[in-house]
This record gives structure tokens, sequence and C-alpha cells, in this order.
């Protein structure tokens, strides 16, 4: 189900409402099949979402009185996760989530306050700053769920962190789209013993380095942030990093990071990956939209990896030969439009799951070195038909990747 809103200015003709329904039959959905399901979960989504899974628009039906207002709707999915959300359902059962996403706002209500039933994910607030008994109130909230993230988000009032004077005891913090933010001197008001902060980014270059006093983070998110960056090599217990719209002329400044293990390179000008084997002990790695980098064969040289995600990286012709990657388990390629010859995939001796999304440029013929790979046991490739779907069912014969496996399942700590 989706909804357009042509009355919005950017995305009005991209961006949609769409819902996933509890509905399910042998055939394919028609208006009237549909009709009266009921909505299993809403959100905002780029039509991409439907196409990357090989799907289509069917048809059309009007949306009903019950349809949520678009204002009111604050998620935002990736592609595959209204796939995931219904095999959650339909194959999984609905199992009980492991976390969720809780939103607050001023005024701050009983009900925004309601007991946690997993005691994980993200409580966030935007748009208005809370007054300062609200955030006493949160706080106190928090202090009976430790390992929930605060998410301060979106909100061009909030200049400065001082309102963190509240949450002497927050292990998980993170800030994006302050686009007004003129200082992280804030920080200061958080334990020492903080696990995980995520930074986005800001009109003015914010100075890192006050993050040096948390010398055990876990885990960090840097979007735009080069003030100061000489610091993430204090950060030795990191376990995840991600750096987004971030350019390192090369990567020694992860090299003291003895105990990552995932690492995210997302947007910037990060090309030169010759260090990364050096780097932790990785077990997942994300490379996305580098629109410079061209050379990719450090990362077949990672023993520890077990997941591999690279998108749209459109200088890169060749995949690097994966007989050192004894680890890897799932490889994942999306728009990777430079990219013809799979042969490199075969070499990877562990490797159970392959994506191919968004890689029409491929034909049936060019997965015939994946036929008769030992451990390969699932595959996603739409290749944008119905016939060279048909070719590729023929040509391998394997079941669909389903997405609950991480890389963390079965890792030891």
């Amino acid at each position: 189900m989706l909804g357009i809103d042509r009355n919005r200015g950017y995305g009005s003709r991209t961006w949609f409402l769409g819902a996933v329904l509890d509905w399910v039959d042998a055939e394919p959905p028609t208006a009237e099949s549909i009709a009266g399901a009921p909505v299993l979960e809403v959100g905002h989504a780029h039509i991409d979402v439907i196409t990357s899974d090989g799907g289509g628009i069917l048809g059309e039906t009007p949306l009903t009185e019950a349809a949520p207002d678009p204002e009111h709707v604050m998620s935002y999915w990736g592609a595959g996760y209204a796939r995931k959300r219904a095999e959650r359902r339909f194959i999984d059962d609905d199992p009980p989530p492991q976390a969720e996403r809780r939103f607050v706002g001023t005024p701050l209500t009983d009900e925004m306050l309601a007991p946690s039933a997993t005691g994980q994910g993200v409580v966030q607030f935007g748009y208005e700053p809370l007054a300062d008994d609200e955030y006493r109130r949160l706080a106190a909230w928090l202090e009976d769920y430790p390992e929930m993230t605060l998410r301060v988000y979106s909100s061009a009032a909030i200049r400065d962190l001082e309102f963190l004077r509240f949450f002497p005891s927050l292990q998980h913090f993170a800030a994006d789209t302050l686009w007004n933010l003129a200082s992280l001197d804030g920080l200061r008001h958080l334990p020492e013993t903080l696990q995980s902060l995520g930074l986005g980014a800001t009109k003015r270059q914010l100075d890192l380095r006050i993050l040096e006093r948390f010398s055990g983070l876990k885990a960090l998110y840097l979007e735009k942030q080069h003030k100061g960056i000489d610091v993430l090599s204090k950060f030795t217990a990191l376990d995840d990093l991600t750096l987004r719209s971030m350019t390192l002329l090369d990567l020694s400044l992860l090299l003291p990071l003895e105990s990552l293990r995932s690492l995210d390179i997302k947007l910037g000008g990060t090309n030169d990956l010759g260090l990364l084997p050096e780097v932790g002990k990785l077990r997942y790695l994300e490379l996305w939209r580098i629109s410079g980098l061209s050379d990719v064969s450090p990362v077949g040289s990672l023993p520890y990896l077990r997941h591999l995600f690279l998108q749209t990286l459109p200088k890169v012709t060749r995949l690097p030969d994966f007989s050192e990657a004894r680890s890897l388990r799932r490889i994942e390629l999306e728009t990777m439009k430079g990219v013809r010859d799979l042969h490199p995939i075969a070499t990877a001796p562990a490797l159970e799951e392959l994506l191919l999304h968004d890689m029409f440029q491929l034909e049936p013929q060019d997965l015939l070195p994946l036929v008769g790979h030992p451990t390969l046991r699932a595959l996603d490739a739409p290749l944008g038909s119905k016939r060279k779907n048909a070719e590729v069912e023929a040509l391998l014969g394997l079941p669909e990747v389903r997405y609950g496996w991480t890389w963390r399942q079965d890792e030891p700590q």
C-alpha cells in the first residue's frame, strides 16, 4: 500500500508513505482481495524500496479513512525493510521485538513513558527541546533502561547540548540533523563510561577533542566532523565505527583500533584502503557511495570478515579474490554498475548467502561461476525481468536469502 504526498516539495515524486498489510495469498494482491486487511506497519520510503526486492506496482485502491497522517509517521524504511517485516510476520510468526523506537516530545505524557517491553532500542525527541522538568522525567525513565539510546534530532532550536546535565548516567547518546549545533561542550555532562555516541553533520565544524574522555567507547558514528579527527586513534576499545561524508587520506588513524569489528565508510573521499587488512579484526565492512574509490582489492585479505556490503561504487569494475576471506558468509552488492565478472565471488571458501540488488547489467550467464559452489545456499539476484529471474532460478536453484541472520550471531565476544 502506498500514498504519494503531492503537496510536499523535495521528494514529492520519489518518496511515498508505504504500509505492510497483514495479508497473504497464493495469488498476487488486488484491490478487492486486500480490502480491509489490517496494517502491520507504516513508514516513509523511497520508490526504490519497491524495485530493490524485485517488486512492482500492480494496481491502485483508495486509501481508507484509517490511513495515517504522513505528518505523524516518523519511521523511514531502507531497501529491504518491507520484505523483512513481511518475513517476520508470515515466516517467523511475529516473534516479540528485540528493540523499540520510541518518540517523545513536549508536552511529555505518561503514555510516552510507559514501561518498555524490551529495554533496548532508541528513545528520541526532535523539533522542539523539552522543558527542564520533562528532561528530569525522561532521565529518570532511562535510569531503568541503561541499554536504551537517547537520540536528539532535527531541531533548529537546539544549539548546544547543555540539557545533557540531566542525564549524568546515560550510556548511549546520538545527536543528528542538529544543523545549528554550535558546540559539543555539553558532552562533558555524560559519564566517562559512555558506550556509544553518534554525531551528525552541523553547519560549523565542531571540535572532536572533547571525545577523548570517553576512552571506553564501543560504538561511534561521525558525519562531516573533521576538526580534531585525530582523536579517533584514542578509541582502542571501539567495536563499531561509522564514518559518513568523511575523508581520510588513508586508514592510518584506525590502526590503533585493535578491537574494531564493524566498519562503515559512507560517502566522503576515502579512496585508499591499503591499510584495511591491518585495521582491527573486521567482521563487517560496508563501503557506500564513495565516488572516487576504484580499488577494493584489500577487502579480499580480511580473514575474519563475515559480511561484506558494497553499494554504489561507480569506479569499481573488479572484485577482489576472496580466497583469504575464510570466514565470509554473506556478500551483498547493490548498484555496483561497473561489475560484470563474478568469478572472484566463487573464490570465497565459506560463502553461504549472496545478494545482488540493482545489478541489472548482469545476465543470467554471469552467474555461471557460482554453479556448484560447495557452501552457497541462498541467493537474491533480481535481474530486472521475469525471463532473467527464471533463468537464474533454473541455473542455480537456490532459495532466497532470509534476512534474520546478522554477523554478530554465533560470534565469540
